[in-house]
C-alpha cells in the first residue's frame, strides 16, 4: 500500500526547473527575479461542493490548477511555481495517475512549476496555491476602473453553468451541446496570454468565477464606481441559444460562474490596443458596457428594461452546491 511519501515519491515529485529547491524539503526556495513583483493565490476544491464524486481525476487535475491560473491571469501575472496540498480518501494509484496527468499537462503548458504541498488522508481537498511574476507597478487590479470606461469580456460565459442545470435535469441538452458544455465546466481555459497582453492596456480586471454579474460587482465595489452592461451585447454560445429557454440562458450568462473569462475595462482610446491584445492572445472579447458613476450595476434588455436577476452568482456559504 502507498504511503504519503511514496505518494509523494511517484505522483508529485519532478527536478528542480526555475527553483532553488523544490519537492521534497521542509520548504521551497524560489528567487524572484530582479525589478519583478510576485503575484500570490490560494483556491480550495472540496468533493460535493466544487466537484462532483466520480469525476474524471484528470479532468479535476487540470481544473485544480487552472483556477489558480485564472486568478494570475486576471492579474496579468505569469505563472511559475505552484503547491499542492492534497487529502484521499485512499491511496488509489489509477486515480492518482490520472489526476497528476491532468495536473501536469496544464502546468507543462503553461511553464509553471511544482515545488512543494502536503499530503494525508481525509475526504477528497484539493488546495494549490500558484505564485506568479509581473513587472512592479503594472499588475492588473481591481480597484482600477474608471468613469467612462469600456467594460470587456473574454471567450463567453454560460456554458459551465448549462452543464449543471443539464445535470440537475432543469435542460435537456442533445448529446454534442452537453459533452460541450461539460468540457467547459470540468477543463477551463485560463486567459494567461490575454492577462498579460492587458498590463498596459486595461485599467482594472477579475476573472469570472462565481458569476459575471457577481464577480464585475467586486470591481465596482473597490473602484468605488458603477456599471451599465447591455444584455444583447454579451455573447452567447450555441448551446445557450439552442437550450430555447431564454430566463435559463439569462441566468447562466450573468449568475453561473466556473466560466474562468476575465472581465476588464478600458479606456475608450484603448479599443484597438484591446483588439490587437486579444488577437495577440487568441481569444474573442466583446465590449458588454461601460462604466459610470455611482455604484450600481445596471444590466438593461435590448428594450431598455432593467434585468433582474434572483441571484448574482455563487456563494460559497449559500445553500447548495455547484456540484452536479
Amino acid at each position: 500500500m502507498l504511503g504519503e511519501f511514496d505518494i509523494i515519491a511517484r505522483y508529485f515529485t519532478r527536478p528542480a526547473r526555475s527553483a532553488g529547491l523544490g519537492v521534497g524539503d521542509d520548504a521551497a526556495l524560489v528567487v524572484a527575479p530582479t525589478g519583478l513583483t510576485l503575484a500570490i493565490t490560494t483556491d480550495m476544491l472540496l468533493e460535493g461542493r466544487h466537484f462532483a464524486k466520480g469525476v474524471d481525476p484528470a479532468a479535476l487535475g487540470h481544473k485544480a490548477l487552472a483556477v489558480n491560473l485564472s486568478d494570475l491571469a486576471a492579474m496579468g501575472a505569469d505563472p511559475r511555481w505552484f503547491t499542492l496540498a492534497i487529502a484521499l480518501p485512499a491511496a488509489d494509484e489509477a486515480w492518482l495517475d490520472a489526476f497528476a496527468n491532468g495536473l501536469f499537462a496544464l502546468a507543462d503548458r503553461e511553464k509553471c512549476e511544482l515545488i512543494g504541498g502536503d499530503t494525508t488522508r481525509g475526504p477528497l481537498t484539493i488546495a494549490i496555491t500558484a505564485i506568479g511574476t509581473l513587472p512592479t507597478g503594472h499588475a492588473l487590479r481591481r480597484d482600477g476602473a474608471c468613469v467612462g470606461d469600456d467594460v470587456w469580456l473574454s471567450g463567453a460565459t454560460g456554458e459551465a453553468a448549462l452543464a449543471l442545470a443539464h445535470a440537475a435535469g432543469r435542460v435537456a441538452l442533445p448529446p454534442g451541446d452537453a459533452e460541450r458544455c461539460r468540457e467547459r465546466l470540468d477543463r477551463p481555459q485560463p486567459r494567461v496570454g490575454l492577462g498579460r497582453r492587458l498590463r498596459s492596456v486595461a485599467n482594472a480586471a477579475i476573472d469570472v468565477s462565481d458569476g459575471l454579474a457577481a464577480d464585475l460587482g467586486h470591481i465596482l465595489e473597490r473602484s468605488k464606481v458603477g456599471a451599465e452592461i447591455e444584455l444583447e451585447a454579451i455573447p452567447r454560445a450555441a448551446p445557450l441559444v439552442a437550450a430555447g429557454d431564454a430566463r435559463l440562458a439569462t441566468e447562466c450568462l450573468l449568475a453561473g460562474g466556473d466560466d474562468y473569462e476575465l472581465v476588464f475595462t478600458a479606456s475608450p482610446e484603448r479599443r484597438d490596443a484591446v483588439a490587437r491584445a486579444a488577437a495577440a492572445a487568441g481569444v474573442p472579447v466583446s465590449r458588454i458596457g461601460r462604466i459610470v458613476a455611482g455604484s450600481a450595476l445596471a444590466i438593461r434588455d435590448a428594450r431598455g428594461e432593467p434585468v433582474a436577476l434572483a441571484r448574482a452568482g455563487f456563494d460559497h456559504f449559500a445553500g447548495g452546491t455547484d456540484a452536479p
